[in-house]
């Protein structure tokens, strides 16, 4: 599963050599909801709504039991609804250059700020995958030297998917399929894994939606090395009863998590919190993200990290592959008028 990628919670320190972003993503999301699950989409260019690219699911029935709680079968149900509809949000979401502004505070040993950086990036698509464009580092322009590193990384990135062969093409793409598969199976234990409540509703960005917690059950039994985590975490999802979209969701770690031969320690109270936003009546994309992280890495490196991402400007374009130069793509990523 990537982030959508998730394109928030891209910060320096996701970043680093010995973390997977994708991993930690896939661990305590109650409501990902399968974002790299395949289907079969028109054309992005069709001119077809995502209503219409996809055979419409049937409403499903959230009617709680008497105790509040919501049937696995009920969030079953849900889950096939909402994610087929963030499958379509993923594949729309490559037809848009957006603006990621990044605020990311490291914190001492009492939660007090050390340092801060700010930094923003222009989203594009090349190719079919999202890259990163450095525009600002605290909120201020690149100078020129630093302007040029990214011009440079952003034509290395165009040559090598330009050149790239029938052979390396297949095994992308062998890939890519391998990770929505595993992001099916990891929809199909998070039913499983959590007790469901539908607390009630709520107004989100002017709009009605269901809100329901999700609390780890006793005695899961995960069917992924990935799942295993899922009782770690719990969390609260806002479903827009209009459109069926996640709308918002708040997700938190009550136990440390261990991962990987690093022994990397995720703490208890790491905490992510993602707000979507209706785009061009036909797309949800993030708006806002805010997360706090606590881990350690080898039983010695403590990282202690808190921040924000807002994420703006989104702009529809038409894709084409015409490549003039170092640093020069034209009609690439040209905004629709």
């Amino acid at each position: 599963m990537r982030l959508r990628h998730f394109p928030y919670l891209k910060s320096s320190w996701f970043k680093s050599s010995w973390f997977n972003p994708s991993c930690f993503i896939l661990l305590p999301c109650l409501i990902a909801f399968g974002q790299d699950q395949s289907i079969s989409p028109g054309s992005p260019d069709s001119g077809t709504t995502a209503a219409t690219e996809t055979k419409a699911s049937p409403q499903p029935d959230l009617t709680p039991d008497a105790s509040g709680k919501l049937s696995q079968e009920h969030m079953r149900q849900l889950f096939r609804v909402v994610a087929d509809k963030d499958i379509e949000n993923e594949k729309r979401q490559r037809d848009y250059t957006y603006i990621d502004r990044e605020v990311q505070n490291n914190l001492d040993g009492k939660g007090n700020t050390k340092s801060q950086e700010v930094k923003t990036y222009e989203i594009l698509e090349i190719y079919g995958a999202p890259v990163q464009r450095l525009i600002e580092k605290d909120d201020k322009p690149l100078d020129a030297k630093d302007a040029a590193k990214e011009e440079s990384k952003i034509q290395k990135i165009i040559d090598k998917r330009k050149n790239e062969s029938d052979e390396d093409r297949r095994k992308r793409e062998e890939k890519e399929e391998k990770q929505r598969e595993d992001g099916r199976k990891f929809v199909r234990d998070i039913a499983d894994a959590y007790d469901f409540k539908l607390v009630g509703t709520e107004d989100v960005g002017g709009r009605e939606a269901w809100v329901i917690d999700g609390e780890p059950r006793p005695g899961f039994e995960p069917h992924m090395k990935e799942s295993k985590f899922l009782s770690k975490f719990h969390g609260r999802v806002w479903i827009d009863k209009g459109d069926l979209q996640w709308s918002k969701m708040d997700i938190e770690a009550i136990d440390t998590v261990s991962l990987g031969w690093v022994l990397a320690r995720i703490h208890k109270g790491t905490r992510v919190m993602i707000e979507q936003t209706r785009v061009n009546d036909e797309v949800w994309l993030p708006r806002h993200v805010t997360y706090k992280f606590d881990a350690r890495v080898a039983l010695l490196k403590a990282y202690r990290v808190d921040g924000t991402q807002e994420l703006r400007d989104y702009k529809k374009f038409r894709t084409s592959t015409k490549i003039v130069g170092m640093g020069e793509v034209k009609e690439l990523n040209n905004p629709q008028k």
